[in-house]
């Protein structure tokens, strides 16, 4: 399963966003480190189900919305010099290692320093928390590089020995790859054999920013004044109201409203006895969603796992006819692959032993057979013909 993690300073609004994308519990409180130990849960993405598509009958999906599961994990706020161990900083950048992606969560109000402590509204330049998560994140990742340094340089006087390959085997434990550090190295346009303090902590900037990609998310932007959100519209930001995201999912629980993750609106139930507090409330939300397009919460989920991350849903199937498995259920699984992936690529994430039987595929909305090289896209229901089952 992709896993996400929300990053951020204290108090930004981390440990809401965890909850309204899974509605798990989760402590919410307006004081610096509310999260002691990593929260983990599972989030959704959204894409289009094809059962409308292809008229057939679904118990997966909700009115033709499709959710797919990913992970999702909370960790502690991270404070300047975390990187020194200051503050839960090695907790909070070991927890790191699981995440294919980062969601920054930037207090878009600029109602809390770099500390987390709340402060006056509009006080703090929100810029200045993107910038300093990635300078702890890549100076975590320099110290970790240079407590090693001086026995690479020593190991690659032999003529054989690859540095490159020996960097991405320090940082194994990160999911960092021989391809990241050789795209790292030639974004920096240096020689690394050669490379000084300077080099190498910016080598290690590109090195984050390659293997653990980062959405930014502005969140308590319904309470941000125009020069906050002006500021960070200058960056490529999502804009959110956790909180308001959180509104809506409990009052869908709860059946007072109908409202789907990622929806641009809601409706009131009109069999749900609204207080005159929970209407006005309800509001507050709407005109929030009416002003920025939604709440922002499933909008970065889905920007982080389709664009960061740049993965497609493909459906397997066992009857290319009647799109079911074994069982008769239909459109059953939904699985999210990298974008260029192959029906034998998808036969190895189904089961190992199918991947290894894979004999052909079947496109089962055209009902043709396809190559193994064939490229999958999106929303493709794909029927594997395998020697094991």
């Amino acid at each position: 399963m992709i896993t996400l993690a929300i990053a951020g300073k204290p108090n930004c609004g981390k440990s809401t966003f965890f909850r309204a994308a899974t509605l798990a519990q989760a402590e919410i409180a307006n004081y610096p480190f509310t999260t002691i130990d990593a929260n983990h849960g599972v989030a959704y993405v959204r894409t289009a189900c094809p059962c409308q598509e292809m008229h057939v009958p679904c118990e997966n999906c909700q009115d033709g919305v499709r959710f797919v599961p990913v992970g999702l994990i909370d960790v502690a706020g991270l404070v300047p010099e975390a990187h020194l161990g200051r503050g839960l900083g090695n907790q909070f950048l070991d927890n790191l290692r699981q995440a294919d992606a980062i969601l920054q969560i930037v207090d878009a109000s600029g109602a809390t320093d770099a500390e987390g402590n709340p402060v006056d509204i509009g006080s703090r330049d929100p810029v200045k928390d993107i910038e300093f998560l990635q300078y702890e994140m890549s100076m975590w990742m320099y110290g970790i590089l240079s407590r090693n340094w001086a026995k690479l340089v020593r190991q690659a006087q032999a003529r054989d020995f690859s540095l490159a390959a020996a960097i991405a085997e320090v940082f194994a434990g990160l999911g960092i790859t021989y391809e990241h550090v050789r795209d790292a190295t030639e974004a920096v346009g240096i020689e690394l054999r050669t490379a000084g303090e300077e080099d190498l902590i910016g080598f290690c900037r590109e090195l984050m920013m390659i293997s653990k990609p980062m959405l930014i998310i502005g969140n308590k932007a319904d309470q941000a004044p125009k020069e906050c959100l002006d500021r960070l519209a200058e960056h490529e930001v999502v804009f959110a109201s956790a909180a308001g995201e959180l509104v809506l999912r409990m009052a869908a629980e709860g059946k007072f409203i109908r409202y789907l993750p990622g929806d641009r609106s809601f409706t009131e139930n009109p069999e749900a006895n609204l207080t005159a507090a929970q209407r006005a409330g309800l509001q507050k939300v709407a005109d929030f969603v009416q002003t920025f397009g939604g709440t922002g919460v499933q909008k970065a989920l889905d920007a982080a796992v389709f664009n960061l991350l740049d993965r497609i849903v493909v459906f397997p199937v066992e009857d290319e006819h009647k799109l079911t498995d074994g069982k008769g259920r239909v459109l059953p699984d939904a699985f999210l692959m990298k974008r260029g992936s192959t029906p034998r690529d998808l036969a190895y994430q189904v089961h190992t032993d199918i991947g290894e039987g894979f004999l052909y595929a079947i496109d089962a909305k055209i009902g043709m057979r396809v190559k193994d090289t064939h490229e999958l896209k999106n929303g493709d229901i794909i029927k594997i013909v395998s020697v094991r089952k």
